[in-house]
């Protein structure tokens, strides 16, 4: 008999589950962590509130049971995590996971790439916001290079990660002129570039519709100069439209939270590295998933939470967001990247 999908209360269903491995970041970028709030003296999780690797997997499976078929691993910087890739094996292991990706900054990849192919990562997305090394810096608080990302993408390749998806964070102003370089860089490869409208995430980064680029100005400069034809919306969960070169020489792709919100497909689960489950990235507060599995809470049970809390489900801020800047509304949400992106 055919089960019917998990919906929430706009008939989304559930689909997709990120999981955030640690709480950690090597980067400072000011528009997820800046480094005048989180420096040196800040107090991040203590490593025993991190979910252990058996309690990842564990959960995993009962997402899967409820109908998940999508994960990606972010953090913070997953690539933090001490053996990553043993969680990774026990994750590609779960019967029903159709797609396991993760997201990094990249800087550590040379040395991560061939463990996460040789334990069977299926994706990866890697941000790189400029190939501008000065801007770079800017960008992320002053740490990590360019080369050190570009190095990381070639060694991901040599691995045999063959199409990676390239997120590149749009602001005004700052990194804007540089969006044709990045273009021209990875065209001709397999590698998408999808370029990211700046998004109020958190509660830290001083967000400013002023410094929004819509999507539909990147995507006309782009076109100007590389004729582009739209292949995919944001129908089915994506959260990326997605346009190829006339020539064929590659594609790009716009994620457009700001200017054309796609909450009413949106069919993502959230869950920190501290096992709270977030059913929005701009939530203000998370279910807690992880004192049920240290105080002998079942796996039935642990479900029927899940499934309560979906069902129950009715967030779509993005397509709010107008309306809450227009009352003067400031909305606590939770940091990015306890959640990923």
């Amino acid at each position: 008999m055919e089960v019917s999908p998990l919906t929430d209360q706009l008939h989304r269903p559930l689909h997709d589950l990120r999981i955030s491995l640690i709480d950690r970041c090597n980067f400072r970028c000011p528009y997820c962590m800046p480094s005048e709030k989180f420096h040196h003296a800040y107090e991040f999780l203590d490593k025993k509130q991190w979910l252990d690797f058996d309690e990842i997997v564990r959960l995993a499976r009962i997402f899967v049971g409820l109908g998940v078929s999508k994960i990606r691993l972010t953090g913070g910087e997953p690539l933090l995590r001490p053996d990553l890739d043993q969680l990774i094996r026990q994750l590609v292991a779960i019967d029903g996971i159709e797609d396991l990706a993760l997201t990094t900054n990249g800087s550590m990849l040379s040395q991560w790439a061939p463990r996460l192919k040789v334990a069977g990562l299926r994706r990866l997305t890697v941000s790189l916001d400029t190939l501008d090394e000065k801007i770079f810096h800017q960008m992320s608080g002053e740490k990590g290079s360019v080369k050190d990302v570009l190095d990381g993408i070639r060694a991901a390749e040599a691995a045999g990660f063959r199409s990676i998806k390239i997120n590149s964070v749009i602001q005004k102003s700052i990194n804007d002129h540089t969006i044709l370089d990045l273009v021209k860089y990875f065209r001709g490869t397999p590698h998408s570039v999808r370029f990211i409208e700046y998004m109020d995430v958190g509660n830290q980064n001083h967000w400013d519709q002023s410094q929004v680029v819509p999507s539909s100005q990147v995507m006309a400069l782009i076109n100007a100069e590389f004729p582009l034809v739209r292949v995919a919306g944001t129908q089915g969960g994506d959260t990326s439209e997605t346009y190829r070169f006339k020539d064929g020489q590659g594609e790009v792709g716009f994620i457009s939270s700001v200017t054309k919100a796609f909450c009413g497909t949106c069919n993502r689960l959230r869950l920190s590295a501290d096992g709270r489950m977030y059913t929005c990235l701009f939530a203000a507060h998370g279910t807690d998933l992880s004192s049920h599995l240290r105080s002998g809470g079942d796996d039935e049970f642990l479900a029927h939470l899940i499934r309560t809390v979906w069902m129950k489900r009715e967030d779509r801020y993005s397509e709010r967001r107008s309306e809450f800047l227009r009352a003067g509304a400031h909305l606590p949400k939770v940091e990015m990247y306890h959640i990923g992106g």
